[in-house]
């Protein structure tokens, strides 16, 4: 069985609830990640994707310099423990129409598991 874990990405990008669209957009595209988390007093309390920014931002007009990501966010975020298989990370992201989950080991978040992370081949070494 595969799972969370073995596909998810490990290094977390987090931003604050009060910097912009733009920055989060310039911190996606440094890190070559399509979503950041949204952290608030040291808590993360969203998401903003990269969907996020175009409908909720670029799509409606709105100048991206000052549209906060608390804005734009999704919230609650939806999340999944590591040592799920993938097929029901899979079927999450489905019910929930969501490209991006959080994944959590115990009441922390350790990796964030997107549908691209889905297409990974993986070897028979790490199974």
């Amino acid at each position: 069985m595969v799972t969370v874990e073995q596909l998810m990405a490990k290094s977390l990008v987090n931003i604050e609830a009060a910097m912009s669209a733009m920055e989060a957009a310039k911190m996606m595209k440094k890190h070559q990640v399509g979503s950041v988390l949204v952290k608030r007093d040291h808590r993360i309390v969203g998401i903003v994707t990269e969907p996020d920014i175009i409908r909720k931002v670029i799509g409606v007009e709105r100048i991206p310099y000052y549209v906060p990501v608390e804005e734009i966010m999704s919230s609650p975020v939806i999340g999944i423990d590591w040592r799920r298989p993938i097929t029901e990370a899979a079927n999450m992201m489905n019910q929930h129409r969501t490209r991006h989950l959080a994944v959590f080991n115990g009441g922390s978040v350790v990796g964030v598991l997107s549908v691209r992370d889905l297409l990974h081949p993986v070897s028979v070494d790490e199974l």
